[in-house]
């Protein structure tokens, strides 16, 4: 696992921020695809868990406290895009 500076990893998350915004809004990927959903839920994961680890420090934690924090941002991803692909399938 990457181990960036404070500063970078904040940098990583604006670009990552600003690339998911464009996804969202630009229409460029198609509506009817669940590949964007994927790329965005992708980004938002990898910020989600560099959020986790570095900013909340969690990295040399108990594992406990690191598989709960992680296991609840990877439900809360999953669990929305089950709800985009059932809203896809009517």
């Amino acid at each position: 696992m990457f181990k960036f500076s404070s500063n970078t990893l904040w940098l990583l998350l604006l670009v990552a921020t600003g690339a998911t915004y464009w996804l969202g809004e630009s229409g460029e990927l198609g509506h009817a695809s669940m590949v964007p959903a994927f790329l965005i839920f992708g980004f938002a994961l990898a910020k989600g868990l560099g959020v986790i680890l570095d900013f909340m420090d969690l990295r040399h934690a108990p594992a406990l406290w690191r598989n709960l924090l992680v296991g609840w941002l990877v439900f809360v991803i999953g669990m929305i895009l089950l709800a985009y692909w059932i809203g896809q399938l009517h």
